[in-house]
């Protein structure tokens, strides 16, 4: 079996109706995960774990809103099977019925959740999910403008206004986030739940996406590989990447290095763009970051294990260099965590 064929297949469904930014927007994470962080940090990419594709009954070409033109990979009748199926906002007038409208789109979506694909929509892509009937019973989402279109139309759906993603059905294989910009939210759940929650991570680190609200600095990433021609200096850098959290790993490494101190750290800042101690400090604060995404263990805990046996010169410097304090980085990136493991 070829690399390819072992992504998961992600459709995405497109017509006339859709905006092209968040059909390309989808397009663009999913194609990302596995694949563009190493690049970013190492210079070469990963192995790309999804394979997203176009899905139209308008296929191969067509115009969306804005007379954007949108050009689709497949057809309804000859698209791969999908494991995920992703469905856009669709404008619509808000309250119309959808009966009649969109019969091809919606007996395809039947045919891919009867064969195991999980169905996820965006904003009003809700609308078509509710079409097919799969929402009878189960709770709901939408963009607040189109609130009513759902509660009149399909009385048996119960609509959630206020959350931002929810998971139900047959075995949770009903996804649907609410309106606007939360189809990046869907995105890094379907990533993180069907990939990994580090790849997740990435990809919004990547792509400066925050789970809720937040700048650019919490994501960026403190350490990248730079081209080092340094031989003593790289075998420093081999070791401390996994003897950070020892005592003294400085002293350490200048005895590895059999330079004179002085001499090591200068050849040392020439070869990575930073002192010694700063790159022991990056690459402990990067671990903790994932620790702190990805473990229940008390901050104090988190300290320790990266090196650190003051807990509050660990919270200062996290917050110096982060932006934030390691409580706050957890509650706005372990959410995503959360929402995974409910």
């Amino acid at each position: 079996m070829s690399v390819a064929d072992e992504r998961l297949n992600v459709a995405i469904l497109a017509m006339p109706e859709v905006t092209s930014s968040m059909v390309y927007g989808l397009y663009d994470l999913f194609a990302s995960a596995g694949r563009d962080w190493s690049y970013l940090v190492e210079g070469e990419a990963g192995e790309q774990r999804m394979h997203p594709y176009i899905v139209s009954a308008h296929h191969p070409e067509f115009r969306g809103l804005n007379d954007i033109r949108i050009t689709s990979d497949h057809s309804l009748e000859d698209c791969p099977a999908p494991h995920i199926v992703c469905m856009p906002d669709i404008m619509v007038v808000p309250g119309e019925s959808l009966a009649g409208r969109f019969e091809a789109e919606i007996a395809w979506l039947r045919r891919c959740h009867a064969t195991g694909a999980t169905l996820a929509s965006a904003c009003t892509g809700a609308l078509l999910l509710a079409e097919t009937g799969l929402l009878d019973g189960l709770d709901a989402t939408i963009h607040w403008g189109w609130i009513k279109s759902l509660t009149a139309h399909y009385p048996r759906v119960r609509v959630h206004p206020g959350r931002t993603l929810i998971v139900n059905g047959p075995e949770q294989r009903i996804v649907m986030a609410g309106g606007a910009t939360s189809w990046q939210d869907l995105a890094l759940f379907l990533i993180g739940r069907f990939v990994g929650v580090k790849e997740a991570m990435e990809v919004s680190k990547i792509y400066l996406i925050d789970w809720h609200d937040g700048g650019q600095q919490p994501f960026a990433s403190l350490v990248t590989n730079r081209q080092n021609t340094d031989g003593a200096i790289g075998k420093c850098q081999e070791w401390v990447a996994m003897h950070y959290a020892e005592a003294s790993p400085v002293a350490a490494m200048i005895a590895l290095s059999g330079l004179a101190e002085r001499t090591f750290i200068r050849r040392f800042a020439a070869a990575t763009g930073m002192s010694p101690i700063d790159y022991v400090h990056a690459l402990r604060l990067e671990e903790a970051k994932q620790m702190l995404e990805t473990s229940d263990l008390p901050v104090e805990g988190v300290a320790n294990e990266v090196g650190y046996e003051d807990a509050s010169f660990f919270n200062r410097l996290f917050h110096r260099k982060v932006g934030i304090t390691p409580a706050q980085y957890r509650r706005r990136f372990g959410s995503l965590r959360r929402a995974l493991k409910g």
